[in-house]
């Protein structure tokens, strides 16, 4: 059975803008303490589209077992950023830029998941694609 990763985003909504307090919660389930090596949370955006694709980190935290008092990694663990004026959400034509917090779960014998929430920043209007 593979391990459980949950992450969730504190408050229901999906838009944020630069300036608010993005806060999540996330959580290991069906793994022992002892398989796990590191646990990451970020909050990252990255690009799609034509092009070289790009990646920025924004907020980042790597928790190991000897972080917590009882090497436990697992139980629900909440982080807190403040976002970002840029760059704000995008869906155009050629390129698009996406937001997301990230869990990802490193384990002793050498195999990495992770989970993503995507979420959106700013209001920046869509480009539709014109017809052909």
């Amino acid at each position: 059975m593979e391990p459980l990763l949950s992450l969730q985003i504190a408050e229901p909504r999906r838009i944020y803008q630069p300036g608010d307090e993005l806060e999540c919660e996330c959580q290991i389930d069906a793994v022992e303490a002892h398989e796990i090596q590191a646990v990451e949370t970020s909050v990252l955006w990255y690009t799609e589209g034509k092009g070289d694709e790009d990646l920025g980190v924004h907020y980042f935290n790597r928790r190991v077992p000897s972080d917590s008092e009882d090497r436990d990694l697992r139980p629900m663990h909440r982080f807190t950023t403040i976002l970002p004026n840029s760059p704000l959400s995008y869906s155009g034509k050629i390129v698009k830029v996406r937001w997301c917090a990230r869990v990802r779960l490193f384990l002793k014998k050498g195999k990495e998941l992770y989970f993503e929430q995507p979420f959106t920043l700013g209001s920046v209007a869509a480009v539709q694609d014109e017809p052909t």
